[in-house]
């Protein structure tokens, strides 16, 4: 989820996930990832009323899926107020995921720090698994007044906005399963497909992308691939700030510095495989 605030006001974005055609929905586990995603989101413990209505589930399919994941301790209940929220259950399959993972969270976050610092953004790494999703999992926060809310473990659709435009032009994949995709998109700003296929074609040839406005509305999102072995991407560093921060010659100045980071650790990954 992300969040855009300035002041007391904030927009929430949500981008719903695409599905992949090549997956056959199990019901009963996408509803429980569903259950277990907005309990993430929400600050505060839901009541089974507010999840079903959420996710619009009959109240009584909500309750047993509830109760399956009480039993496995990945939600916990307050007796008090029948209010949920996630239980302690989550954090070794979060431990497992962070220590089983290659190292780009832990090589990022020094590299992600000092770009936050110099250039006041948003300074996101994030993983690329497939054409639907992109994940969040090493972020540095800016200090400025107003900023852009990400947090790690975040999904957004991975063709979306700059990074999006990254992978569409170094994953490997076919045209065709790439505009399926670019189809389901929601923009602030969309931008024609063709007017988006001839950017595709900039980015292989800079190596990074650079969103004025079309995800949402005043953000500027900068991005770069980290390429592996076989130059197809793995992951994306992306920054983000408002436009009125990020002028033309500082986001180039910005994919600059963003590029030579992104270089340094897929060497350093290459190295470590």
């Amino acid at each position: 989820m992300m969040l855009l605030r300035t002041g007391r006001c904030c927009t929430d974005t949500i981008m719903p996930n695409a599905k992949s055609p090549r997956v056959r929905a199990v019901p009963a586990v996408t509803r429980a990832v569903a259950i277990l995603r907005l309990l993430s989101r929400s600050r505060t413990p839901l009541g089974l009323k507010a999840i079903a209505e959420n996710l619009e589930l009959v109240p009584s399919t909500a309750l047993h899926i509830v109760r399956a994941l009480l039993a496995e301790d990945l939600l916990q209940v307050d007796p008090q107020t029948k209010r949920y929220s996630l239980g302690v259950g989550m954090l070794p399959l979060a431990r497992a995921v962070l220590e089983n993972a290659a190292d780009f969270p832990g090589l990022m976050r020094p590299k992600l720090d000092e770009l936050s610092s110099r250039y006041g953004v948003m300074a996101i790494g994030v993983e690329v698994p497939d054409l639907d999703n992109m994940i969040v999992v090493a972020l540095a926060r800016s200090q400025a007044p107003v900023r852009l809310h990400v947090d790690i473990g975040s999904r957004f659709p991975a063709l979306i906005s700059a990074t999006g435009r990254c992978v569409a032009a170094f994953s490997g994949q076919p045209e065709k399963e790439i505009e399926k995709r670019f189809r389901l998109l929601r923009w602030h700003n969309a931008p024609t497909y063709d007017a988006w296929r001839k950017e595709i074609d900039q980015v292989r040839k800079q190596g990074f992308s650079i969103d004025r406005g079309n995800y949402i509305a005043g953000v500027t999102i900068v991005a770069v691939p980290v390429l592996n072995a076989k130059g197809t991407i793995s992951h994306t560093i992306a920054a983000v700030g408002l436009g009125s921060q990020l002028d033309r010659a500082t986001s180039l100045a910005l994919a600059r510095d963003m590029r030579a980071v992104a270089e340094a650790i897929a060497a350093q990954l290459a190295i470590q495989a």
